[in-house]
């Protein structure tokens, strides 16, 4: 990294970091930690509903607009409703996952 345990601790301390430095990190201690971000980002994106605007706005570009569940962000919100802080209604309300989505967690987890 070229820096001094001075600079290293300043890192530590930061409240943020530069993409460029944290590819260090990533490279150096051999973990995603861009994983963590991305995972906040699909966990808390809002989901396009109605329809009639999308057909307003078509565009000439194709839509890939998924949902993607990683294991960590099921892990994270089955220990919510395991450990009694958040019902299945209140998951369902604030993260916008479908009932049947979540029904299908619990069953298979």
């Amino acid at each position: 990294m070229n820096c001094t345990e001075n600079e290293i601790g300043n890192m530590y301390e930061a409240v943020s970091l530069p993409t460029n430095i944290l590819l260090q990190w990533c490279k150096l201690l051999e973990y995603d930690f861009f994983r963590i971000y991305s995972q906040h980002l699909i966990l808390f994106s809002a989901k396009n509903s109605s329809v009639a605007s999308s057909q307003e706005n078509k565009s000439a570009l194709p839509s890939f607009r998924k949902n993607l569940y990683t294991k960590e962000i099921i892990k994270f919100i089955l220990e919510l409703i395991r450990t009694g802080k958040k019902t299945n209604t209140q998951i369902i309300e604030e993260y916008k996952i479908p009932k049947t989505t979540l029904l299908k967690w619990i069953e298979k987890y």
